[in-house]
């Protein structure tokens, strides 16, 4: 008898002998477990939380935020201590100064201020419209 034919006998025979103890006497979930074991005993387990949810924010009508600006000014007045000038508005009328540039003095508009509303051509543009408007067979 040769290797070959030798082989082809046992294979079956220890084939069916590995099934027999691993699935009827129980080896099988003995190896199971202690692949387990193996593996660690972290368990990871999923749990949900419920957030609270945000509310849209609700938007204020103008008539609402000038009010709100206005309640706000009264309490910066009451914080600054406006009884020291006899509830006088210092400031009122009164516009900011503009920022000051660093150009210089370069640039065409460098020494004009930013808040100057500058030279009225509405009169000037005006007419021009109507001439477009009668080249324009309109």
């Amino acid at each position: 008898m040769n290797k070959n034919e030798l082989k082809q006998i046992l294979k079956p025979l220890i084939k069916e002998c590995i099934k027999e103890v691993i699935f009827e006497d129980g080896t099988l979930s003995s190896i199971v477990s202690e692949v387990a074991k193996g593996m660690g005993q972290q368990t990871i387990v999923e749990t949900k939380q419920r957030f609270p949810t945000k509310q849209k924010p609700q938007y204020e009508s103008d008539e609402q935020a000038k009010a709100r600006l206005e309640d706000k000014r009264k309490k910066m007045m009451e914080a600054v201590g406006g009884e020291a000038y006899n509830g006088v508005n210092l400031f009122e009328g009164t516009t900011p100064t503009s920022a000051p540039t660093n150009d210089n003095g370069q640039g065409p508009l460098s020494g004009v201020d930013p808040s100057d509303a500058g030279v009225d051509i509405s009169s000037v543009m005006g007419k021009t419209s109507a001439i477009w408007s009668k080249m324009a067979g309109k």
